[in-house]
């Protein structure tokens, strides 16, 4: 299965794409699996796995929450978690759903993980090793996982459908559950496939990024 575990609807802040086109994208570019982890939300990955009934995808309730530290992404959770707590605290919420704790992008500017990584890493299910959006720190975030023999994960971290397929990671079997899969991480069974984003469309991607919070901004002021 090609599993991607990081992206983004118009749910977050900063993305105009909706849950179904996500899906769509991600089965036209041979994704089996994919994890909609919208900024301090659930509910565009509620939309994209009903969307998804009956589709050749599994779609996993995902969140990346933004702790005082820096940001955490939640798997396979079932209620929203508050943002702005300590990452320690986000990680117990996020446990105490049975979900899974990954790090994302610890060494990437400017989201870089500002706590105290060595003592993160103890209460982590996984890190993420390859991220195709953001700039820079994938060879350390790799560097980290091999030094501590630590699970991976792999996320495009697409806010639009364009960027879905960039990267994932392959694991081995076919029509998995989220269980199943989350324990093949855990066992570290899984390939990194694909390759990040060019610097241009970096680039052009964020700029895209910075236009979707302003419009986002803009309809939430006249729905005020």
């Amino acid at each position: 299965m090609k599993c991607d575990f990081h992206c983004h609807t118009f749910f977050s802040y900063d993305s105009l794409a909706s849950p179904e086109e996500m899906v769509d994208r991600a089965i036209e570019v041979g994704l089996n699996c994919l994890a909609i982890t919208d900024h301090n939300e659930i509910e565009g990955a509620k939309r994209a796995k009903e969307y998804a009934k009956g589709k050749p995808i599994l779609i996993i309730l995902g969140s990346e929450i933004k702790t005082r530290e820096g940001d955490i992404l939640a798997l396979n959770i079932k209620e929203k978690i508050p943002p702005f707590l300590s990452a320690k605290e986000t990680i117990k919420k996020i446990k105490e759903q049975g979900g899974f704790v990954i790090l994302p992008h610890p060494f990437s500017f400017p989201e870089n993980f500002k706590g105290n990584l060595k003592e993160i890493l103890k209460e982590i299910d996984a890190i993420e090793v390859l991220n195709a959006s953001t700039f820079w720190g994938n060879k350390r975030a790799m560097d980290l996982a091999k030094k501590y023999s630590l699970p991976f994960t792999v996320g495009s971290d697409a806010h639009f459908p364009n960027f879905l397929g960039k990267v994932f990671l392959e694991i081995e079997g076919e029509n998995l559950t989220e269980n199943e899969i989350l324990k093949k991480i855990k066992n570290k069974e899984g390939k990194i496939r694909g390759k990040e984003a060019s610097f241009f469309e970096k680039i052009f991607d964020h700029s895209r990024r910075n236009f979707a919070k302003i419009l986002n901004a803009c309809r939430k002021k006249r729905k005020i």
